[in-house]
């Protein structure tokens, strides 16, 4: 499959798939590990590749106003374009090497069309989806040629042009808010590495409002790293503008727990409760998840 959004400088490549603009001399993979220069020329070696699929209640996502109730196909990816030291599925998201299966987009969608429950959808989640843009935009013809939901879970930090495109091929989203900071964002989960990576996600999920797609936004909050009230009150704003706007944004605060790099505690449940009733004075619909009592 041909490699879209890029330029070649000599022997070089300009990735301009999402805000980290990667450099590759020939032989380098890009920071999602699966956009590779093979001689000078941007090849997908993980076109196509599945480490996991599974059917999901549609609320697992977590999409609550999406057809609930209901059941999903879910495929998940190798690698992703952030590095966030808390990811929950770093053992497939920092590792393009996981296990897995490769199939066409036409075989995944057949799959979707053979499974008895209704109505049929499709989710692209567990890794992050958009690094495999090619892959993930022929699924999502495929799929609306069968009259199957396209679902994209995602970190949204991608550019406009490939966020238009892709958009306008999707039905409901789910899109991490993982910070109101862009130092946190492009120093962070970027690994200085990222340009913009916040502006990137708020111009997502504007997209995603203006070509009506159904969307939900998640922030996991992390200990020591957007669990300030100040923060989590800029993101309950932010969404309260976004709604002004007619469309309910349903808002999932989820706690967090240690994995990967971060060995910080756990998300306080009390604090984590607080917040959701204090988001909700503005928010239309705010939940609560992975949350232990």
């Amino acid at each position: 499959m041909e490699a879209l959004y890029f330029s070649k400088n000599k022997e070089k490549i300009n990735c301009l798939l999402c805000p980290n603009y990667c450099t590759l001399a020939p032989g380098e993979s890009g920071s999602c590990r699966v956009r590779h220069n093979a001689d000078g020329e941007l090849r997908l070696p993980h076109y196509g590749f599945i480490t996991a699929f599974g059917i999901d209640p549609i609320e697992k996502k977590p999409l609550y106003h999406f057809h609930p109730g209901s059941q999903i196909l879910s495929v998940g990816f190798a690698g992703c374009n952030l590095h966030c030291p808390f990811c929950q599925n770093h053992h497939i998201s920092q590792n393009s090497n996981y296990p897995g299966s490769s199939i066409s987009p036409k075989e995944l969608i057949q799959k979707a069309a053979e499974i008895s429950f209704s109505p049929k959808a499709i989710a692209y989640t567990y890794s992050e989806p958009l690094i495999h843009f090619e892959f993930l935009l022929e699924c999502m013809k495929e799929a609306r040629r069968e009259g199957i939901a396209n679902v994209l879970i995602s970190n949204g930090c991608i550019n406009p042009e490939p966020a238009n495109k892709i958009l306008s091929m999707t039905d409901a989203a789910n899109i991490d808010l993982k910070s109101f900071s862009e130092d946190t964002y492009d120093r962070i989960l970027g690994e200085g590495k990222l340009k913009n990576g916040l502006s990137a996600v708020k111009n997502f999920i504007k997209t995603a409002l203006e070509k009506k797609v159904h969307l939900e936004i998640t922030t996991l909050i992390v200990t020591g790293l957007n669990d300030s009230v100040e923060e989590i009150d800029k993101c309950t704003d932010y969404i309260y503008e976004l709604e002004k706007e007619g469309q309910s944004i349903p808002w999932h605060l989820s706690a967090y727990h240690p994995a990967y790099k971060w060995n910080k505690p756990k998300t306080d449940r009390d604090f984590l409760i607080s917040m959701a009733k204090r988001a909700g004075k503005k928010v239309r619909n705010v939940y609560m998840g992975n949350i232990q009592y």
